[in-house]
């Protein structure tokens, strides 16, 4: 009987050491404004540290070519406040207009059922392609994106906006 720990390759893995790095490293986020058609790949309730709970989407964009695979992450605030926000009824109202449009874009499953998303009711967006507009946020040095807009998959395929050009010197490089 084969040992677990065997590597596919053969090698020993008590000799890899106690330090291990898979690589990769931090990924820039799509440029502001970009169009993408995108699937959902996951779809579920879920919450923050304080228990309030959100829809949480995982898209995978599809096209266009230079960004497919990418994943962009996103929080429907539809169920609970989002904390510290200003105006919570005029935000939970505009997540409910977006979760409507994604149910909608789904085959309008979760909205007949009449009650608030559930996971099961949510597994209706898996697999289902959309259109969706990507925008950048920034704040205190980090980066990343949030989806401002959905609709219909159908249309002229997305083009791309230019990834901004950042110059590195000697210097800036962190190794």
């Amino acid at each position: 009987m084969a040992n677990y720990w065997d590597l596919s390759d053969g090698e020993d893995i008590t000799k890899t050491g106690a330090t291990f790095e898979s690589g990769g490293g931090a990924m820039t986020p799509l440029p502001n404004d970009t169009s993408c058609i995108a699937i959902v790949e996951e779809a579920k309730v879920d919450q923050d540290r304080d228990n309030n709970q959100y829809v949480s989407l995982r898209w995978s964009v599809l096209a266009p070519a230079e960004y497919k695979n990418r994943k962009v992450f996103q929080k429907i605030w539809c169920l609970d406040e989002k904390p510290q926000q200003k105006d919570p009824i005029v935000y939970r109202d505009k997540a409910k207009r977006m979760l409507f449009a994604i149910d909608t874009n789904s085959g309008g499953k979760a909205v007949a059922s009449g009650r608030a998303p559930t996971d099961q009711t949510l597994a209706s967006f898996i697999g289902k392609q959309m259109q969706i507009k990507v925008m950048l946020w920034e704040q205190n040095g980090n980066s990343g994106n949030w989806i401002a807009a959905v609709s219909p998959k159908n249309g002229a395929a997305p083009k791309a906006k230019p990834a901004p050009k950042v110059e590195v010197g000697d210097d800036d490089i962190p190794f």
